[in-house]
């Protein structure tokens, strides 16, 4: 019986930029921001040129509005994966070993730090506390697949 077999990949452009303030912990933080920060204020914009031209209305006033939402999109994610990457970050330092108990802690941290700067009340500080620690370690054991 004949077989045939298709394979492949696919991989995307690599950027990569380095940023050196002196401090390993800066260095990741400041990363973290850079390159999740740009990611969002890139969605934000694909997302506004969507609705531009499924309406077919441009003008100076929609273009402002992208813009403010990249901004603040951009700081919003890029703050939060700073604080991620630079609380693993620090976890690994302070427990001298690397593994997915870094990712869980530093979730957890980062979802009470950003979640307790919104002034949430206390339960919903302790809900994003779990979620986040839950969220890293998903992303962390499913980076263990590839």
């Amino acid at each position: 019986m004949p077989r045939s077999r298709f394979g492949g990949s696919v991989s995307g452009p690599m950027v990569d930029v380095a940023i050196d303030l002196g401090n390993p912990f800066l260095n990741v933080t400041v990363d973290g921001f850079l390159k999740i920060g740009t990611v969002a204020a890139t969605r934000a914009a694909a997302e506004d040129a969507y609705f531009i031209v499924k309406s077919g209305k441009f003008s100076g006033h929609k273009f402002e509005d992208t813009l403010k939402k990249m901004c603040k999109e951009g700081a919003y994610w890029g703050t939060v994966a700073g604080v991620y990457a630079g609380m693993e970050y620090g976890v690994e330092r302070i427990r001298g070993t690397r593994d997915w108990k870094n990712a869980m802690i530093g979730g957890a941290l980062t979802g009470l730090t950003i979640s307790a700067a919104s002034k949430n009340n206390r339960d919903r500080v302790v809900m994003d506390a779990i979620t986040g620690g839950a969220i890293a370690t998903a992303a962390d054991f499913l980076n263990y697949l590839t």
